[in-house]
């Protein structure tokens, strides 16, 4: 199920932002017990790197992740950890 959660995430954020990097973390195993964790959805750790970051506040960068990711949150994510940057920031 991890694989294909990494798979769904990547599609979402690959179509809504073109990203130039995009790495996805599956933390999941560090949350087994945690409450939020019974309900089958997963602890992911996001980079992506896109220029369509630019000008924009890391509120509002987050905001678009979410935006892409969509139903996914309700699904399959129980908890996101996001870095967004453009390629200049990234480092």
């Amino acid at each position: 199920m991890s694989a294909q959660r990494i798979d769904l995430i990547r599609a979402a954020l690959q179509q809504a932002l073109a990203p130039s990097t995009l790495e996805i973390e599956d933390d999941s195993h560090r949350h087994a017990g945690h409450a939020g964790a019974r309900d089958g959805r997963g602890h992911f750790n996001v980079l992506v790197v896109s220029e369509q970051f630019a000008g924009m506040a890391p509120l509002a960068r987050h905001r678009a992740v979410y935006a892409a990711l969509g139903g996914l949150m309700e699904t399959d994510i129980h908890a996101l950890s996001i870095r967004a940057c453009t390629l200049s920031e990234q480092g």
